[in-house]
């Protein structure tokens, strides 16, 4: 080593060991009587003793062994420090976790070996170049524990507690750090850094006053403090990754000491190749969905920390915009409590069936139940979360109950979640199985329960606030309305003297009588808009209908378009149930926009059909179409139109139409391709063969 990189050596060193050695008398000053103050005074004093020696090692007036005994006398010292730490804020009388126990006899292993391997050169003294490597390894692994062990106290520390107990969680870091690369670069390559070692003394040096800044705000360290599930997790990913590091790195000293020509080359693609498998398995969700389980499972009494599941499924049920996006907020924190990785939500739109409202991770899923079916009523009276597998195998159970069959054929499907509103159900959410293996028992379902309910709480009072909004639109444009009725009663009037004075004071016998004809027409015209506005809905009268009656007269308002639909009519017993105004004036909404999106090259059908006792009306063309997103937030939204002139109802009153009239309305639609409305009505069997019946 170069004699100006032994004397930065010497003085880094020399430096450490006086800032710890004033680091040591003022702990010794302030906490004389304190088990952790003396605790603490043996950590910083062996530190002062590494530092020394090393400045020594450095002057080349000591061995590297006795240097390299007080590292590990240091590091020990640390360690038990940091689990002391942990031991003196956990319950009175509380036994250490598992995992702080068998951290706690590996550094007591690790300790006690390289102690007597720094001393006694036992390990292979006729190699010592393996001696060496075996030395380093074990300080590599040290260094792992203490990272560990940092990360234990940090985490588990609570947030408002962080402040005192950061600075000491970072120095002590900064230094595990440090040393596990130098350490395991020497494992890697036999040979130490020298540059490396030599900067180590001022790396120490400038972390000791984050070690006091801790220690004065720490004067009984014991902060409130515990073992969670997210703190075991996290510290096993570390320890194995720590473990899974040290493996490979062994493996690639053999394949560089045993490879001859070759030995250095497929060292370092090992070792590269090695370090993707690790990162590819740290972001792979189901071995980490897994390894929570198998910690919760064999470490905790309980599958659960309620307080940590509880505060995750409200951050997610409440985050973002309010209503935005609930539905699928709401599938997603359900999800999360099993590690499943999509799911998907039904809701009760009217009276006749549960529709699909969205999803998380899972398009693929369709399918409706109506409202009276078996499985329903089973739901909203056992108010159970199915369990789909157990119901395959031990339908007994479940009253011999079948699920719905476009739930079967799903692929993947695992759990029925009901979503209770009081004695209502609201609604329930599909799941898929989990990734990390959960398996399906009583404490699961209860969890699943209160998590349901409080989503269904949510849900209804997005439900209500969309309808209030609704209503409060009806408010005005019936208002609106009343303006617009009092402005044509004035009109009316108006063109009524104009009549009567035309009458009186005609010239021109040919104009006059023009005239006349012209506002007699607009009278009449504005006396039957006037007639619609007036009428109530108690007035409105459901017939016994011809369907093939209907669409003619659909086609034949459609004459001014200079694009003429194809009609297909439907037998002509095929009879429908409905109000003859609001049935045609809703086809003739959907034809006449099919009309106004489509160009004159294209094509426009419309036909009727019976098919499973129901009565279906499609109609499609090849217009422009629409994308997914407008079709689910804005095609039946009222009042919001793409039209300049629209107002935005014709869609809502048409699918308000069809859901009163106990039908469906479905929308398929690409955009540049067109689309096709899917309306079907109940059959009205009972309907007369000559004609209408009231």
């Amino acid at each position: 080593m170069p004699d100006t990189l032994l004397l930065l050596a010497a003085v880094g060193y020399g430096l450490a060991a006086l800032a710890y050695l004033g680091l040591s008398g003022l702990i010794v000053a302030s906490w004389r009587r304190r088990p952790q103050g003396r605790l603490l005074v043996v950590a910083t004093g062996l530190t002062t003793v590494w530092a020394t020696l090393s400045a020594l090692a450095a002057w080349q007036l000591l061995p590297p062994r006795l240097e390299l005994a007080a590292e590990v006398a240091r590091n020990g010292a640390w360690l038990a420090l940091l689990l002391y730490i942990l031991r003196l804020r956990m319950p009175t009388g509380a036994a250490l976790p598992s995992p702080l126990r068998l951290i706690t006899a590996l550094s007591g292993m690790l300790v006690t070996g390289l102690l007597l391997a720094s001393i006694y050169p036992l390990i292979a003294p006729t190699q010592p170049v393996l001696a060496r490597w075996v030395g380093n390894l074990g300080l590599v692994m040290m260094t792992v524990l203490g990272l560990v062990l940092v990360e234990q106290v940090y985490r588990s520390t609570r947030p408002v507690d962080r402040w005192a107990i950061k600075f000491l969680c970072l120095g002590l870091g900064g230094l595990f750090v440090y040393d596990f690369y130098l350490y395991a670069n020497a494992t890697l390559f036999t040979a130490m850094d020298a540059q490396v070692w030599a900067a180590r003394g001022y790396v120490a040096a400038m972390v000791m006053p984050l070690i006091a800044v801790s220690a004065a705000r720490n004067p009984e360290w014991s902060a409130p403090v515990g073992l969670s599930r997210s703190m075991a997790f996290h510290t096993t990913s570390l320890l194995g990754a720590g473990i899974y590091l040290i493996l490979m790195a062994s493996a690639g000293y053999y394949l560089r000491l045993f490879g001859g020509e070759w030995g250095d080359v497929v060292q370092s693609v090992f070792i590269f190749a090695a370090a993707m498998v690790l990162i590819l398995v740290m972001f792979s969700g189901t071995l980490r969905a897994r390894l929570r389980v198998f910690l919760s499972k064999h470490f905790f009494s309980y599958r659960y920390d309620y307080r940590e599941e509880w505060l995750s499924f409200t951050r997610t049920l409440t985050e973002g915009q309010p209503g935005e996006q609930l539905c699928e907020r709401a599938v997603e924190a359900l999800a999360g409590l099993l590690e499943s990785p999509g799911g998907a939500l039904w809701m009760r739109e009217g009276n006749t069936s549960y529709q699909r409202a969205s999803h998380w991770n899972w398009a693929d899923i369709q399918g409706a139940e109506p409202a009276d079916s078996a499985f329903i009523q089973w739901l909203s009276h056992k108010e159970w979360v199915v369990d789909l597998d157990e119901m395959k195998t031990r339908n007994d159970l479940y009253g011999n109950l079948e699920a719905p069959a476009w739930i079967q054929q799903a692929n993947d499907a695992w759990l029925v979640v009901p979503l209770m509103l009081h004695d209502e159900l609201l609604g329930f959410v599909v799941l898929k199985h989990s990734l990390g293996n959960v398996s399906f028992n009583w404490e699961v379902s209860d969890l699943l329960k209160v998590a349901a309910r409080q989503a269904a709480a949510h849900l209804a009072q997005m439900r209500a606030s969309n309808q209030l909004i609704v209503a409060r639109q009806f408010e005005s444009f019936n208002r609106t309305t009343t303006f617009v009725i009092h402005d044509l009663k004035n009109l009316i009037a108006q063109l009524s003297l104009l009549l009567a004075n035309a009458e009186k004071h005609k010239h021109n016998p040919e104009f006059q009588a023009d005239m006349l004809e012209t506002v007699e027409n607009a009278v009449t015209r504005m006396n039957k808009v006037l007639a619609q506005l007036r009428r109530s809905n108690d007035e409105t009268r459901t017939q016994s209908l011809a369907l093939s009656d209907i669409l003619n007269e659909v086609v034949a308002s459609k004459r001014a378009f200079k694009l003429r639909p194809t009609l297909e009519l439907p037998p002509p017993h095929l009879y429908v149930r409905a109000e003859r105004e609001r049935l045609t004036r809703a086809i003739g909404h959907l034809l006449q926009n099919a009309l106004e999106a489509t160009p004159p090259t294209g094509h426009v059908t419309l036909r009727a059909f019976e098919e499973s006792g129901q009565a279906i009306i499609e109609i499609s063309d090849s217009g422009m179409g629409m994308d997914d997103d407008f079709i689910r937030t804005r095609l039946f939204q009222p009042f919001d139109s793409t039209k300049g002139a629209g107002m935005g109802i014709g869609a809502y009153e048409c699918r308000e139409t069809l859901r009163a009239l106990g039908g469906t309305i479905e929308v398929k639609s690409t955009v540049g391709r067109g689309t096709l409305f899917r309306l079907s009505l109940p059959v009205n069997n009972n309907a007369p063969i000559g004609g209408d019946a009231a």
